[in-house]
């Protein structure tokens, strides 16, 4: 799998890649969370203007997207609890996948953890795949 950053001749299949996540997360009891569109067109477009946005590509074909920047991130401002680290740390939003091509995520933090030591990634409450996808992502990274 080759990731890389998004280009504006992407935005079409991005687009697409989020419809299809939108449709799942509706089907599985997350209806709120990408509702009304989000992520918007002008939020990709600026994401890639600040190349922030990165594409996973299998064969030719996005199969996958994610935005990763650096930290401070307002999101993270106020939290219930408190992170582990503090140390300068990278930040995934985000991600989604066509459906149909397995380890997108899997490949996504990999790429991410060789540009930062310490990553930050959440998801709403009622996102249960996302969920056991980073309970399982902190479970094999943890030593």
């Amino acid at each position: 799998m080759l990731i890389r950053k998004a280009t504006e001749g992407d935005l079409k299949q991005i687009m697409d890649i989020y419809q299809t996540a939108r449709r799942f997360m509706e089907e599985t009891g997350n209806a709120s969370q990408w509702s009304n569109g989000y992520p918007s067109y002008s939020l990709l477009a600026s994401d890639i203007d600040r190349e922030h946005l990165y594409v996973c590509v299998v064969a030719g074909e996005i199969v996958g997207v994610f935005a990763l920047m650096a930290g401070p991130d307002p999101t993270y401002a106020i939290i219930e609890g408190r992170f582990r680290c503090e140390d300068d740390y990278g930040v995934i939003h985000r991600l989604a996948s066509n459906g149909r091509t397995k380890n997108i995520a899997k490949a996504c933090f990999d790429f991410c953890r060789q540009r930062y030591a310490y990553l930050r990634i959440d998801t709403h409450r009622d996102n249960q795949g996302m969920q056991v996808i980073l309970k399982n992502m902190v479970l094999r990274n943890a030593v």
